[in-house]
Formats: C-alpha cells, sequence, structure tokens
C-alpha cells in the first residue's frame, strides 16, 4: 500500500505559481497556527475559535501519522497557505469512512487550489480504501457547496441555524461522496 508520506503532487495554480501538495511535516506548524488566526480574524468559514499552539500543532501532526489519517499541505512558495485532512473512523466498526475538514488562506482563494486539495484527497482516501468520505460545509459557502457537488458529494442532512457566524445564523449540511 502506498504510504501518505509518498502522495506529493504539485501543479500550477491560475496565477501560474507552482503549488505542492504534500503531507503535514512539524516543522509546518507556525505557517499553518498563523495562516488559522489570519482566518479567524477575517471570520471566514472555519469550524475553530483558535488555533493550537505550537506545542499542540505539532503533537496532533504526530497524533495524525500514527493513526493513518491525512493531513495535507497547500505550499505556496514554500509557505503553507491551506491544509486537508481527513480523520478516520477510530472505531473499527467506522474504520471505513473518514472525516474531511479543509481551509485555505483568503490571499489564495479562488486560484484552484481547492480543487487540487480535493482531487489529492479522494485519491489518498482509495489508496487508503476508504468507503465514505464525510464533511460539513455551512449553506452559505456556495463556492465550497458547488466544489463538492462537482466531484460527487451528495447531501445526507441540514441541521438548522446550526451555527450562529458574524451575526447570524447559517445551516450546516452534512455531506458524503462513496467509493464504489
Amino acid at each position: 500500500m502506498l504510504l501518505q508520506q509518498e502522495l506529493i503532487k504539485s501543479f500550477n495554480a491560475k496565477n501560474g505559481q507552482e503549488v505542492i501538495l504534500r503531507p503535514v511535516r512539524k516543522s509546518d506548524a507556525e505557517d499553518i497556527i498563523e495562516a488559522v488566526k489570519s482566518i479567524l480574524d477575517s471570520g471566514l468559514y472555519i469550524q475553530k475559535e483558535a488555533p493550537r499552539t505550537i506545542e499542540e500543532e505539532r503533537a496532533f501532526i504526530d497524533k495524525i501519522k500514527k493513526n493513518d489519517h491525512m493531513y495535507t499541505a497547500a505550499e505556496l512558495d514554500g509557505k503553507v497557505v491551506g491544509i486537508a485532512r481527513v480523520m478516520r473512523g477510530e472505531l473499527e466498526m467506522k474504520r471505513h469512512t473518514g472525516l474531511f475538514r479543509t481551509w485555505l488562506h483568503e490571499t489564495v482563494q479562488g486560484l484552484g487550489i481547492g480543487k487540487e486539495l480535493m482531487n489529492y484527497t479522494l485519491e489518498w482516501c482509495k489508496i487508503h480504501q476508504l468507503h465514505k468520505l464525510c464533511l460539513t460545509v455551512f449553506t452559505s459557502n456556495d463556492i465550497a457547496t458547488k466544489l463538492y457537488e462537482r466531484v460527487g458529494f451528495i447531501i445526507e442532512g441540514v441541521q438548522k441555524e446550526q451555527v450562529y457566524l458574524n451575526g447570524e445564523y447559517d445551516d450546516e449540511m452534512f455531506m458524503a461522496y462513496f467509493f464504489e
């Protein structure tokens, strides 16, 4: 089986810059924390209230590798500008599933990086023999929802007014991709 450490992709973003998709390294912790702070400050779509400390982020990276989860960095000009993550089901009965989370720094959104991260993620899931990939997305996040639908995710349900973001309630949609 191909291991996560071996799955590295590069492509040119819509602006012509080279982007590298690769497993996160401990040395990425500071970049990740900086980007998360920036996203939190902008009030954009991220399900996090505070970034981890450097020590917490490094420990999280270790845990990911140990448990056969995916934690991928989108690197541009030597800096991490986004991530994609798949946490496999912890219980044996749910090991065939994964929960997907992703974010991109606002300065690189719209460059095609999200689509490439999604393709990378689906390839990783196939290599690691997942049957189902799950995610949640706020219904107001049309760009993400359309991307997920384009690659084959289906809507499994909606929780009404599940989040309160920037002074407004928003619904949270549950979506899934089945590998068949």
